[in-house]
């Protein structure tokens, strides 16, 4: 079974300004053809937390969101507790980061790498 690859998915989102991002670490760290994997894993203070990682190549049953040239990998189980999300980069004086908005969280942590789901 191969990636399934799109342009705009209706179940996760990436904004423009995380896509720069994702291609521009990318290539920072020789990985241009690579992407970022985007992953709930359980655990953290609130029950699932995010995971973030530069990787090679999809996995085969990843949906890949390609936007530009960034691409971003979620493996179908975290898309589950992602369906409806948008992952975004905030910049901000305590530093910059992937930031994922989740329609499904109903509580987060003060950090917001870390939600529970109702």
């Amino acid at each position: 079974m191969d990636a399934a690859t799109t342009e705009a998915p209706t179940a996760f989102r990436v904004t423009p300004r995380a896509a720069e991002q994702v291609a521009e670490i990318a290539a920072r760290e020789g990985k241009p053809a690579g992407g970022l994997r985007l992953a709930v894993d359980a655990g953290g203070c609130s029950g699932f937390q995010y995971r973030f990682g530069i990787e090679d190549a999809p996995a085969a049953e990843d949906l890949v969101i390609e936007q530009g040239p960034a691409r971003v990998f979620v493996d179908p189980v975290s898309l589950e507790l992602l369906a409806g999300s948008e992952l975004d980069w905030n910049e901000a004086l305590i530093g910059a980061h992937f930031a994922v908005k989740n329609p499904q969280a109903v509580s987060a942590c003060g950090c917001g790498t870390s939600f529970s789901v109702g």
